[in-house]
């Protein structure tokens, strides 16, 4: 079964982090609609990338991310994420325009959902280096 998702974000983010932001949308959805394997689809290499483990998380957003990205992912038996060039991806464009334009509530197969607050949270970071020699 196929279910799009349009997401409307209240508050400031970054590419990326819409990205994540994105994804733990659509697994949250997921867990709600008791899916137990889940295929997503994302234009984003980076999170692909990091996701199956090909990249390393080194900016602390990304790794908070990352590790919420890991979590969610226990509730799955089975769960892919594929990635798809943006190019190729006309209908998440399409998806895209819709929740920056207007309501969606004549749209009524697409689900839309508005985030108020990221979906993780950045405490204090301290970053240690340690030297040798």
């Amino acid at each position: 079964m196929l279910v799009e998702q349009s997401l409307k974000f209240a508050f400031q983010a970054s590419n990326n982090q819409a990205k994540y932001e994105a994804l733990l949308a659509r697994m949250r959805l997921a867990v709600d609609m008791g899916v137990r394997k889940l295929v997503v689809r994302s234009d984003s290499q980076l999170v692909t990338k990091q996701v199956a483990g090909n990249f390393q998380a080194r900016d602390p957003h990304m790794a908070k991310y990352l590790e919420k990205v890991k979590e969610m992912a226990e509730n799955f038996n089975d769960i892919g994420l594929v990635h798809v060039p943006q190019d190729q991806n006309a209908r998440a464009d399409l998806l895209s325009k819709l929740a920056s334009t207007k309501r969606l509530a004549n749209h009524r197969p697409v689900i839309q959902e508005n985030l108020t607050a990221p979906s993780v949270i950045m405490g204090e970071i301290f970053e240690i280096q340690s030297r040798s020699g």
